[in-house]
């Protein structure tokens, strides 16, 4: 059981009238592989957890992203504090023919799914009005996706 992508009640976090689901996109530059295998996760996730508040997983052909506070990354999930705002995830796959080659097409793929299932824990954090803490969620985060990922990867073969 995930607790933190759980909920019995959205409607205690997520106000009336608010879109719900994920949406992918893609920038046109994004392997295919890369695309089938995001897409795959997430329809597995959707079929799993509930969606209540929109949000967008951008996927960027850059091998890095950097935040508002200007620190580099693999992935960022945008925190609304203004709760009618729709949060998103950005992340960088830009660098998967490097990744490819250093370490196989399943640690590669591996390690983009895990960096959306990361970000989306920060996405749950954002739902139930986490205090913030940034080493604790960071940890958190750590944790519910690398959990995440075991679950998935026990329905297939490969990523």
């Amino acid at each position: 059981m995930r607790k933190l992508w759980e909920c019995k009640d959205w409607t205690l976090f997520v106000s009336d009238g608010c879109r719900s689901g994920i949406r992918l996109r893609f920038d046109k530059e994004v392997d295919k592989e890369v695309k089938r295998a995001c897409k795959e996760l997430v329809y597995w996730l959707k079929k799993r957890y509930e969606f209540p508040v929109r949000v967008s997983v951008y996927f960027k052909a850059l091998k890095e992203i950097m935040s508002s506070d200007g620190r580099i990354a693999s992935a960022l999930f945008f925190w609304p504090y203004d709760r009618k705002e729709e949060p998103y995830i950005k992340v960088a796959v830009g660098d998967y023919q490097e990744m490819l080659r250093e370490r196989g097409k399943d640690n590669a793929l591996a390690a983009i799914l895990h960096s959306i299932a990361h970000e989306l824990s920060h996405y749950y954090q954002w739902l139930k009005k986490y205090e913030y803490n940034e080493k604790r969620m960071e940890r958190q985060a750590k944790y519910y996706a690398k959990e995440l990922i075991y679950d998935y990867a026990e329905t297939r073969e490969h990523p």
